[in-house]
């Protein structure tokens, strides 16, 4: 199981993520209701290339930074699949 530590920009004008300390995730749904939350984990899981069932919020469900659990992939195949250098 990998950790990710994700900054959340709500209300983006596109849905994008982009590597960095931490990772910035852009949706363009509301914080209202779990919709960027859903949103999160659809953009998080179609970038790197895995189902959303393998994603979770492990903390940070109604805060902007978030810590995401990723299941089956080791963390430099994450910084790659995610445009780092791992």
């Amino acid at each position: 199981m990998t950790t990710l530590s994700i900054k959340v920009v709500p209300r983006s004008s596109r849905t994008r993520v982009e590597w960095g300390e931490p990772v910035r995730v852009y949706v363009t749904a509301p914080p209202v209701e779990g919709e960027a939350n859903a949103a999160v984990i659809e953009v998080l899981a179609k970038s790197l290339g895995i189902a959303k069932s393998k994603l979770s919020i492990v903390r940070g469900e109604a805060s902007r930074n978030k810590l995401v659990s990723i299941e089956g992939i080791e963390p430099d195949e994450v910084a790659q699949r995610l445009g780092g250098r791992g």
